[in-house]
């Protein structure tokens, strides 16, 4: 595992989002109420688009495609495919139950650093 650092904290104002591209992977940083989050930017159901998905206010991220929760500290999943009501439950069962991966973050002199696997930290781009 190594630290990669991936964004400048003024990049990423409270209760905003961006993904990182680090190596061939996509993850989405969130601050969220002070904390700097960094989970993967696509859903482990059917790969929808966290970065368009919800935050609560309890620190869950709210799938956009069938909404799907999960815990941003641990990647737990909260709640899988609900919607749409009746046929969620079967999307459901189209790809079995998955925790989202997390990454450990923290912030040094202004910048945020996200710790991945060797890997992967050899190459780093910001991608929106």
């Amino acid at each position: 595992m190594s630290w990669v650092k991936v964004l400048d904290l003024d990049a990423l104002p409270q209760e905003s989002r961006q993904v990182v591209k680090i190596g061939n992977r996509s993850i989405l940083l969130i601050n969220h109420s002070g904390q700097i989050y960094a989970v993967d930017s696509i859903c482990p159901h059917m790969r929808g688009p966290l970065q368009k998905g919800e935050v609560t206010s309890s620190g869950d991220i709210v799938c956009p495609w069938h909404h799907s929760v999960f815990a941003l500290t641990t990647g737990e999943v909260k709640s899988w495919t609900p919607w749409p009501p009746g046929v969620g439950k079967v999307l459901g069962m189209m790809k079995g139950e998955k925790a989202l991966s997390v990454f450990p973050t923290r912030v040094e002199e202004g910048n945020i650093w996200v710790e991945v696997e060797e890997s992967q930290s050899e190459n780093r781009q910001k991608t929106s």
